[in-house]
């Protein structure tokens, strides 16, 4: 069992691959469900959401009344994993409606959805890109960026649930989307670290339709296997707040 063992699907057919556009939460939601619903009774083959969505609060199970946006703006309590996130233009959110094989590895799982992201950000430029042991997602290690002294900060967020062996929701991926968002929450409930997106990072525009190709090559090959687990973890004393040069 795990990432090196070859497909994580039941299913050797091709991923169905619906790129939406922009698309409203809760209607994503219930399309989720309704897909997750007939995968698991084999009605469909798997498939994959792309898309963006309007300036969203979600909040997962583990969220803590501090995590919550001070701006007043409203939240929606979702059933999956982690904290409070936003979702907005400018994010590339996939959502893979995949039924896994047995025995079923949800950290396997996780672990390949953000290799298809890390092999994204390398592609496009972005090479200091890695994990942070315990936190989901995929990050930048604390330090100076352009002379300017930032902490750990997360590109990418990763969010999911299992049901009868189906996934939902998946990862958000901010290429250039506003940060302004972030300032009103603690994002994923990570007070020492920040968040970032790939133009941020580059220093030029990165758009979602730049990666969105990218990254659903390098995620159709995570699923199957054909996608190299790379071994970059973000150094422990840089996975926090900003530190000395």
């Amino acid at each position: 069992m795990g990432y090196q063992h070859g497909s994580i699907r039941t299913s050797d057919a091709p991923v169905v691959v619906e790129d939406l556009g922009t698309v409203d939460y809760l209607t994503t939601w219930d399309r989720q469900a309704d897909l997750a619903r007939r995968r698991a009774d084999g009605q469909i083959d798997d498939t994959v959401l792309l898309l963006q969505h309007p300036p969203t609060y979600t909040a997962g199970k583990r969220t803590q009344p501090e995590d919550l946006p001070t701006n007043g703006l409203p939240v929606v309590d979702v059933d999956r994993g982690g904290r409070i996130t936003w979702h907005g233009p400018g994010q590339l959110v996939a959502y893979p409606i995949v039924k896994l094989d047995d025995p079923i590895d949800v950290v396997d799982y996780v672990r390949r959805i953000e290799e298809a992201v890390l092999a994204t950000c390398r592609e496009v430029g972005l090479d200091a890109v890695g994990r942070v042991p315990g936190r989901s997602g995929v990050w930048l290690p604390a330090g100076l960026r352009r002379g300017e002294l930032l902490p750990a900060r997360k590109v990418a967020a990763v969010g999911i649930r299992v049901t009868r062996g189906v996934t939902m929701h998946g990862v958000a991926l901010n290429c250039d989307n506003s940060l302004e968002y972030y300032d009103h929450i603690v994002p994923c409930g990570l007070a020492d670290t920040g968040v970032t997106t790939l133009s941020e990072e580059l220093g030029t525009p990165v758009s979602v339709s730049d990666v969105t190709g990218i990254f659903t090559g390098h995620l159709l090959a995570a699923l199957d296997g054909d996608l190299e687990m790379s071994g970059n973890d973000v150094p422990e004393e840089l996975a926090h707040g900003a530190v000395s040069p």
